[in-house]
């Protein structure tokens, strides 16, 4: 379940590479012998093909001739595309030349976009540092090594306030865990002790416990991987990004929040 870095960290040839082996590898399906199928037509093709994906948009793109299928699927939000005639998919991401901008990746990010005002922060372990303007909300494992790596550089910046939702999904162990974090009189410290020096909690797993709450909300949310983080204007990010390309997340979403 843990992530390493994201599509963003990998060079623009790179994923221009992964787009040309998807379209390569698509594979095609019959038509009605229309010329051209409109949106309702590929939504009516895609759901047949991939019957337990629910359709949430169809939108003709500006780029040779595709049509973007947005999906939600067991493991969340998901893009594809179709070409005009209906007739193959292509699997991958779409990467602008210009600016090396991963389209597909904020399609899914958008579409994948929560109300950062339902997230249960009673049942998060907050620290704030100076004003804590600077905000993000972590779906972590404390057997994760990325979630570890993010968090210890996150412990670097200043005017930030960073939620920790417990989720402990990559082994069970995980679980008797985040209990006894939870169960500790400091939970913050009993937290970073684990996460960042592996000192296990002392206190006994036996208290009223959000873990298993919080574990069905993140896979709602579409915590495939961990870390997976969301910013107060709803953005949900997966692993552990250099902090040289978080901060300006963190200062854009601060900036929109301030503005509000």
């Amino acid at each position: 379940m843990s992530g390493g870095p994201t599509e963003g960290s990998r060079s623009i040839a790179a994923r221009l590479r992964q787009f040309v082996v998807a379209a390569l590898c698509a594979f095609g399906f019959a038509t009605a012998g229309t010329a051209h199928a409109d949106e309702q037509a590929i939504r009516d093709l895609v759901k047949i093909r991939l019957g337990n994906a629910k359709v949430l948009a169809v939108r003709k793109l500006p780029h040779g001739g595709l049509y973007e299928v947005a999906l939600r699927a067991d493991q969340g939000v998901r893009v594809i595309y179709v070409d005009a005639n209906a007739k193959v998919f292509l699997i991958g991401s779409l990467v602008d030349a210009a600016s090396g901008e991963n389209l597909t990746e904020a399609r899914v990010r958008k579409l994948s976009a929560i109300n950062w005002k339902t997230l249960p922060f009673g049942s998060a372990i907050t620290m704030k540092r100076g004003s804590g303007k600077r905000e993000v909300a972590i779906f972590s494992d404390p057997n994760c090594p990325y979630c570890e790596r993010f968090e210890r550089a996150l412990a670097e910046v200043d005017d930030i306030t960073i939620h920790i939702f417990m989720y402990p999904v990559i082994k069970p162990d995980s679980v008797r865990l985040t209990k006894a974090v939870w169960c500790s009189e400091d939970r913050a410290k009993a937290w970073n002790d684990l996460m960042f020096r592996r000192v296990e909690p002392t206190a006994k797993p036996d208290c009223g416990t959000p873990v298993e709450k919080l574990v069905a909300l993140g896979r709602k949310l579409g915590a495939v991987s961990t870390p997976t983080w969301f910013l107060p204007n709803g953005q949900m990010y997966k692993g552990a990004m250099a902090i040289k390309d978080v901060l300006p997340l963190l200062d854009a979403a601060a900036a929109q929040t301030a503005r509000r």
